[in-house]
């Protein structure tokens, strides 16, 4: 009997979430359901399966900054010391706004290191890609500002991708190791996350198994997506379900019940307020039960994660549409729920 009431609300569910789909005029969405501290189903809709790939975009930070923080306890760098002096391959330039407060691990993990460039617009099918060092100095090929202090660090909360993109830097310097690479050692393949990679671009073998994102009025991104060099920042491909398991793994880090990759006194330190409504990586609920979410918006692509971590009851939804947004406010209050 409970199993036949289980299956007939999950069957209203999609349904919901299949009318919203064809409401919003999304081409595909795939979302994941926590419930209790464990993925209770995951689901595809319109052109998507539970094993299509979606750019996280901006979710990337979050998975990003566990690493740092499994960095930091092997005593790669402490998260209240000047990144200078541990970057080799370029430095955060010195000015006056540094003089006095320097931009650390903590201030780059929550945004509040006085870094500019919010965030980036990747770059299209046929673009020339910029390195890592030429983004950070704002150089052509790059299509976004340099990289500088235009604020002294530590004394505002400032969304900042470019902030992430220090971070890239400062663990590619650390470890000798490529992005892409570093992370699945540390964070992917450890959590079991086998359907995602910050590869950019998206190798050709994988890009057959990806969603192609949309703009706005419902048009294909030319060549599919964007890349994104900006890796920590925006350049996670993963699946719902995936980021489901690392959102597991943050919560049973911060109830001492999984260490794979952090500690519980780091997992509490990273679901602690920092400055503003940041912990490290992730937003934190200003009221009520705790809860961590971060949401994502790339070239064609919306996403959110969230969980309360007492109830361990979440979601994750992924779009592939810059609109797709008003989709996932709709889908999250049909899916989470609180208690």
């Amino acid at each position: 009997m409970i199993g036949a009431v289980l299956a007939a609300a999950l069957a209203a569910q999609q349904v919901d979430l299949e009318a919203l789909r064809q409401k919003h005029s999304i081409p595909a969405v795939s979302v994941a359901v926590i419930e209790g501290g464990r993925i209770a189903w995951a689901k595809g809709y319109g052109g998507a399966d539970p094993e299509t790939l979606f750019q996280a975009a901006s979710i990337s930070k979050p998975v990003a900054a566990m690493a740092a923080l499994h960095m930091m306890q092997y005593g790669n760098f402490t998260l209240d010391e000047d990144v200078n002096g541990r970057l080799k391959s370029w430095k955060v330039p010195d000015n006056g706004f540094t003089a006095k407060e320097k931009v650390t691990p903590r201030r780059l993990l929550s945004h509040s290191a006085g870094l500019t460039v919010h965030g980036f617009p990747g770059y299209a099918a046929g673009e020339r890609v910029p390195s890592l060092q030429q983004i950070l100095d704002g150089e052509p090929p790059s299509n976004t500002a340099a990289i500088r202090a235009d604020v002294e660090p530590g004394t505002k909360f400032r969304y900042s991708g470019g902030g992430y993109t220090v971070l890239q830097q400062l663990l590619m310097d650390r470890t000798g190791m490529a992005f892409p690479e570093l992370m699945q050692k540390m964070v992917l393949g450890r959590i079991g996350m086998k359907r995602s990679t910050y590869e950019q671009p998206l190798p050709a073998a994988l890009s057959g198994k990806a969603a192609r994102g949309h703009d706005a009025k419902g048009i294909p991104i030319a060549g599919g997506f964007h890349t994104y060099p900006e890796m920590a920042a925006a350049g996670l491909w993963t699946t719902a379900s995936d980021l489901a398991l690392w959102a597991l793994e943050l919560r049973g880090a911060y109830l001492g019940k999984a260490n794979r990759i952090i500690e519980r006194s780091t997992a509490r330190e990273m679901l602690k307020r920092q400055t503003g409504p940041y912990g490290l990586g992730v937003a934190l609920s200003t009221d009520g039960p705790l809860r961590f979410s971060h949401g994502g918006a790339n070239a064609g692509y919306r996403c959110l994660l969230t969980l309360y971590v007492e109830s361990g009851n979440g979601a994750v939804v992924m779009t592939n549409a810059d609109g797709g947004m008003a989709l996932i406010e709709e889908a999250m209050k049909l899916l989470v729920r609180t208690e």
